[in-house]
């Protein structure tokens, strides 16, 4: 399953969550009606309990219905609410500390390293990482998208893992992020919380009642308790929805483990880790049980029902098969070897982007990351210093121009970010651009910890930067889209591309747009642009003629990209493709080129893994 499948069977998902939880509330809605009629409507002699139902006032069956669906949709909505802060609210209500990316304990180093590496091989930028104080192995991905996913890890897991069962997990997690489960998971928590709030009406209804000293003391109490039998319905239905919606999607997400690692030993043994530990998996913090489809194993035992999780042994099964589980140990090695299907590269010109959205290029994003140079690479980690990288970044060739934006920096910049900016700037100019958007990648979540106040300072100065001498240039854009699309998801809201586009006639204008600047900046000679131009058109299907623009226009572009956002999966594919066979008319693919077409694509929410060196 490619990226762009994965995002389909996503929206499937949501739409089979939208099913159950409607039929879950109308289960719930008939359940509260019955139990208002044996408790408040007095009873006729001679009529049997069907006869007492027919004959219900019609204005109760309305008001207990409008009721039960009203309490519902209010905590279902508070819910909601709660968790848009995203994959951050979700790791904080479980007790997890940010790992600051300047940390020097040697566990948590690794673990960022692992993180790292795999957001940079995915081509999405490095994702927060929460710590869990729970000697349990197991760890989680959440938030509503790539832009604002954190990465979860119980202290059990980098206590017990080593680094390749480590880098297992993390690649597991990372699949969550890149198949769309993360949204359909704060969904469920959302919706799931207002299945349950009958449950927990009875029960305070029933607590109330012991102190009270009313005639109709016995009849509260024996409504909370119908309401808490209710309620547990409530709890069964939910646990059904997480099975129905969570089982195979861990099936799904080892199996891209092994294809982003291209070893199966990693998560396997990871898993015979948690069979053989103590504690497994299990969690102990009080909203575990409503996050226990987000885990990478599970948090409690259910019938098979229920699970929201695949049998332990099935997994490892499924990765090993040469493994035979142990009554004396779950830890048998594997015989297996390494196995599973390589990441997807551009192998080829004639390769299209969007076989590579969703993929892994793991030694290409190790190789990026050691040949980079260390001094730049510490400073993508310290607060202070990410800064000033880039700022340094977008300082421009002509000397001119360059000393207006050192003035602007020693005016805006906080104190002491000015110094640090012409060294990095002599440093940067000896790294070509793909070891230019990894270090970008990496200072992405040592910026987002800056405060509010830093970031809007910080933001403000980049677009000062860039427009200093009057123009965009091609670098500059995609590093404001990257700047954008992270610290704007985190700081103040999220993008959220609503897929509501899925005829091609709807953007073939804005098609047009970004496919002639893309054959324009790929590019000199006129001919060649056209050439260029007609087979990214032929290949998405359009007649529209290549439009006369300029070199870079980016206001045209961006204006584009505002509306391209909101097209289905399948046209973002297609349309990937159109731009590969633009960039690839030449049979060459320079890193200027892929770069542009990385900006596009992060903004359209499609990561793109590094070219192979």
């Amino acid at each position: 399953m490619n990226f762009f499948q994965a995002q389909n069977k996503a929206r499937h998902n949501t739409r089979l969550l939208t099913l159950l939880f409607i039929a879950a509330v109308g289960s719930l809605v008939v359940l509260t009606n019955l139990l208002v009629l044996v408790f408040f409507v007095d009873s006729q002699p001679g009529l049997s309990f069907t006869q007492q139902i027919v004959r219900a006032p019609q204005e109760l069956w309305i008001y207990t219905s409008l009721g039960v669906v009203g309490l519902i949709a209010v905590a279902s909505g508070f819910k909601f609410l709660a968790l848009q802060g995203g994959g951050k609210a979700v790791a904080e209500s479980l007790g997890g500390v940010l790992i600051h990316q300047n940390t020097r304990d040697p566990q948590q180093r690794q673990l960022l390293n692992v993180v790292e590496e795999m957001a940079i091989a995915a081509g999405m930028p490095v994702p927060p990482v929460y710590l869990i104080r729970e000697d349990s192995i197991n760890a989680f991905a959440a938030g509503f998208g790539i832009h604002d996913a954190v990465i979860g890890i119980n202290q059990g897991t980098i206590d017990l893992l080593n680094r390749q069962e480590l880098q297992g997990v993390v690649a597991h997690e990372f699949s969550h992020i890149l198949n769309g489960d993360m949204r359909i998971n704060l969904r469920i928590i959302a919706l799931l919380n207002g299945i349950l709030i009958l449950g927990i009406i009875g029960g305070a209804l029933m607590r109330g009642s012991m102190f009270s000293r009313s005639r109709d003391r016995g009849g509260l109490i024996a409504l909370g308790i119908g309401l808490l039998v209710i309620g547990y319905g409530g709890t069964f239905f939910g646990q059904l929805i997480k099975a129905a919606v969570s089982r195979q999607r861990e099936y799904l997400a080892d199996a891209s483990a092994v294809q982003f690692t291209r070893s199966s030993q990693g998560i396997a043994n990871a898993l015979k880790k948690i069979g053989a530990h103590s504690t497994g998996s299990r969690l102990e913090s009080p909203q575990a049980d409503e996050n226990s489809h987000l885990f990478f194993g599970a948090i409690r035992s259910f019938s098979s029902l229920m699970a929201t999780h695949p049998p332990l042994e099935a997994r490892i099964q499924a990765l090993d098969p040469n493994w035979k589980p142990n009554k004396g140990s779950s830890q048998q090695r594997s015989s297996t070897g390494s196995q599973g299907g390589a990441a997807s590269h551009f192998a080829g010109q004639s390769e299209g982007f969007s076989e590579r959205c969703g993929s892994a290029n793991l030694a290409s994003a190790q190789q990026l990351i050691s040949s980079a140079n260390e001094s730049l690479n510490n400073a993508s980690h310290d607060t202070f210093e990410a800064r000033a990288l880039v700022y340094a970044m977008l300082l421009g060739a002509d000397e001119a121009t360059r000393g207006h934006q050192l003035g602007l920096i020693q005016q805006l910049a906080e104190p002491g970010v000015p110094d640090l900016v012409p060294t990095m700037y002599a440093q940067i100019q000896r790294q070509d651009q793909q070891h230019r958007l990894v270090l970008l990648d990496q200072a992405v979540p040592t910026l987002k910890e800056m405060s509010r106040p830093q970031y809007e300072r910080c933001y403000d100065l980049i677009g000062q930067l860039i427009v200093a001498d009057g123009q965009v240039d091609l670098f500059e854009w995609v590093v404001h889209r990257i700047v954008t699309q992270e610290l704007y998801a985190h700081f103040v809201q999220p993008f959220r591309g609503s897929g509501r586009i899925t005829r091609p006639g709807k953007v073939d204008k804005q098609i047009c747009q970004t496919l002639s600047l893309l054959a324009a900046a790929s590019s000199q000679n006129d001919n060649q642009r056209l050439l260029a131009y007609q087979r990214g058109a032929t290949l998405w299907g359009s007649r529209s003629a290549m439009m006369d623009v300029q070199y870079f226009d980016h206001q045209v572009l961006n204006q584009s990209l505002e509306k391209l956002r909101h097209m289905s999966a399948d046209l973002k594919a297609k349309f990937l493709d159109a731009c590969a066979a633009i960039v690839a008319a030449d049979g060459q693919l320079k890193n200027g080129e892929f770069a542009l077409i990385k900006g596009i694509a992060t903004t359209l929410d499609c990561p793109l893994p590094p070219l192979d060196n």
